[in-house]
């Protein structure tokens, strides 16, 4: 790269943010920044110590007892609870759905939104989530908008689901849990999923990781020769 860049990629659970920004930032040499973990450390924190996460109450009592930490082992990301590594233990279901219930409440979203600015400011990255181009970084050089069909993105996760050593995992509880965080994510009051008015839109329900990312390198060499 020459010269620092912020890259924003937002869109639906599931519709493939995370790969597609781990292979932008491997493609321009620069730090990739998984904000989806954030919130899904905190989620698993909130499980594991009996919280209710559509609670506001216990919402602003689990950021006073736990610490969230950001680790990068190179460009490997890792999300700490208090020192302890939690990056293995926050992708099941059970956690995607208490990110996103725990995610609706102000003082979660502020104290990660700091970390995340913060990160933003020392270097290039590119960092995925619901609201980066909205909110996180209103002023990305380059914002995405990546979609996909409910059904395409259900798969996906399955497939996840299933490398990751969940054998029980079935596509209608999947779909069902996916088309369920579509409406709590857009629905929310403090900033819901939303493309915004300057993203690009791509609906990746028929393209290839490689298509998506040559579409995603080719606006940034936009940005590159202004």
């Amino acid at each position: 790269m020459q010269r620092k860049i912020l890259i924003a990629i937002d869109g639906p659970s599931g519709a493939g943010k995370s790969t597609l920004a781990k292979a932008i930032a491997e493609k321009l040499d620069i730090m990739h920044l998984d904000t989806g973990a954030l919130f899904r450390a905190l989620g698993y924190a909130a499980l594991q110590r009996g919280f209710d996460t559509q609670s506001s109450e216990q919402a602003a009592e689990l950021v006073k007892k736990v610490e969230l930490g950001i680790k990068f082992e190179g460009k490997n990301q890792k999300v700490l609870i208090n020192g302890e590594d939690v990056s293995p233990y926050i992708r099941t279901e059970e956690v995607s759905i208490a990110a996103s219930n725990i995610s609706v409440h102000p003082v979660i979203r502020n104290y990660i939104l700091l970390q995340e600015r913060q990160l933003a400011e020392r270097e290039s990255f590119v960092l995925d989530g619901r609201d980066i181009g909205t909110v996180v970084l209103p002023n990305a050089d380059v914002k995405v908008f990546l979609t996909a069909s409910p059904q395409v993105r259900a798969k996906r996760r399955l497939n996840d689901l299933i490398k990751a050593g969940d054998q029980n995992a079935k596509y209608e509880q999947v779909l069902l849990d996916i088309k369920k965080r579509d409406h709590q994510d857009s629905n929310r009051e403090t900033a819901p999923t939303k493309m915004a008015d300057d993203a690009i839109l791509i609906d990746s329900s028929n393209l290839t990781i490689e298509d998506t990312i040559a579409q995603v390198v080719a606006l940034v060499e936009q940005i590159e020769r202004i």
